[in-house]
């Protein structure tokens, strides 16, 4: 039996990790953001990745309680995309801000200095191509300081294993582990 057989013989063997615990979390509206990331037409769509349509209305609750709360909103784009990708459903507002980068949000843009001249401290994080945007974000975000918020009902990738790799990393890395919390939309408290 050759090397790449055994390793392969050992995927097979692998165990799935219990499923994590969610926590409810109160936020203080005044250092607290909501980062909607990259919910396309193209990418949230029912042929290319109908679990992110799945994640639409719990986006819409925070985005909804976020904006009674005037708490900062900002939305991240695909660095191909334009304003007129997105989603009808979560649009932004006239004064929400758009960004447009890769897969780390943070990475050669203003994102750290929109946040941190607006005293944010914790970011919460919803958006599609969870194992991408969401993990790589996430991680820049911990490396700046900030605490960081996961609902896992407000990320979407085409797989399920996706998903679950990027919440089982966020909590077993040595760079985002203890840094980030893992919720649902309904958890979240603004106080």
């Amino acid at each position: 039996m050759s090397e790449e057989e055994t390793i392969i013989e050992q995927w097979d063997r692998v165990k799935v990790p219990a499923a994590p615990e969610l926590s409810e979390v109160q936020l203080k509206i005044r250092e607290t953001a909501l980062l909607v990331l990259d919910i396309q037409k193209q990418n949230c769509n029912k042929d290319r990745r109908p679990r992110c349509i799945k994640t639409l209305y719990k986006i819409q609750m925070l985005l909804e309680k976020s904006r009674k709360s005037e708490m900062p909103v900002i939305f991240t784009l695909t660095s191909a995309a334009s304003k007129a990708d997105m989603r009808r459903e979560v649009l932004p507002t006239r004064e929400e801000t758009i960004i447009k980068a890769s897969v780390d949000k943070f990475y050669e843009t203003n994102l750290e200095e929109i946040l941190k001249e607006k005293q944010i401290k914790t970011i919460i994080m919803v958006g599609t191509s969870a194992h991408g945007a969401v993990l790589h974000t996430a991680t820049g975000a911990v490396a700046r300081g900030f605490e960081v918020i996961v609902p896992v009902d407000g990320i979407s990738s085409t797989y399920p294993y996706e998903e679950q790799y990027t919440v089982w990393h966020l909590l077993n890395s040595p760079g985002t582990r203890k840094k980030v919390i893992l919720t649902k939309a309904d958890m979240i408290q603004f106080i």
